[in-house]
């Protein structure tokens, strides 16, 4: 551990803060498109969060700097110079940090979690790690691999991120190792409900979020028509009110 990391460690304690941070492993299920959801939110509620993207694979248009360049930081915290920069967010600035890991990034992030943890818990640092689940039980699986290494040392928001129309969540709703790990950790269960595919692949291509779209702020015409003002202001409504459901597991 570096110089600076063992300064913070026995230094004056920090605030009472939170890191959020999506777990890594299986990609494509939507964890940054929650944690965009999710800064919106802190956005609108005028809750003050640093904005971290640790994604060092994520290519520009799928990542947080496409949609928040001015506020979203890109760090790698696979090395040293990338852990004191997350230690910094922590020692000064807002009370909560969102972090969005990248896709595969697994046991590196493991360990850096484990390197990290003793430390930043003895100041009183909160963690929630964020599990998206789909249809597809590899999805699962992800996230009870990460719950077996983290165990209790952070609260658990599972979110069942539907992404067709008729998505199935049985796996994760019924499987025996599923139900072992909300018996022993009791996430918070978000539901994201499937959005309209046209609307979801603009957006992405250019960087726009809900909130652009819903309150007419965007100049691009494929994204200006009423219906998608409609639906992306009903998509919006409906996860901040998943999102007010478990806002005590994303506040200090």
């Amino acid at each position: 551990m570096s110089e600076q990391t063992e300064q913070v460690s026995i230094g004056v304690p920090l605030p009472r803060k939170r890191v959020v941070f999506t777990e890594g492993g299986k990609g494509g299920v939507g964890k940054t498109g929650f944690m965009i959801h999710l800064a919106e939110w802190f956005l609108t509620n005028e809750i003050p969060f640093t904005l971290l993207d640790l994604d060092t694979e994520n290519k520009s248009r799928g990542s947080l700097k496409h949609y928040f360049d001015g506020l979203a930081r890109k760090i790698n915290i696979h090395t040293e110079a990338g852990l004191d920069t997350f230690i910094d967010c922590l020692s000064g600035g807002a009370p909560v940090v969102l972090a969005d890991m990248g896709a595969g990034s697994g046991q590196v992030a493991l360990n850096w979690f484990e390197t990290m943890y003793p430390d930043l818990a003895d100041q009183g640092i909160l963690f929630t790690a964020i599990g998206v689940v789909t249809s597809d039980p590899a999805s699962v699986e992800s996230v009870l691999s990460w719950a077996a290494r983290l165990q209790n040392r952070v609260h658990y928001v599972i979110v069942e991120n539907a992404t067709s129309p008729q998505s199935d969540f049985s796996y994760w709703r019924e499987s025996d190792q599923s139900t072992r790990f909300r018996e022993a950790f009791r996430p918070a269960v978000l539901s994201v409900e499937y959005r309209l595919a046209e609307l979801e692949n603009a957006s992405r291509q250019h960087g726009v979020t809900l909130a652009q779209v819903a309150q007419r702020k965007v100049d691009l015409p494929e994204l200006q028509k009423a219906s998608f003002v409609i639906r992306a202001q009903s998509y919006r409504r409906r996860l901040f009110q998943e999102f007010d459901k478990a806002k005590e597991f994303f506040l200090p």
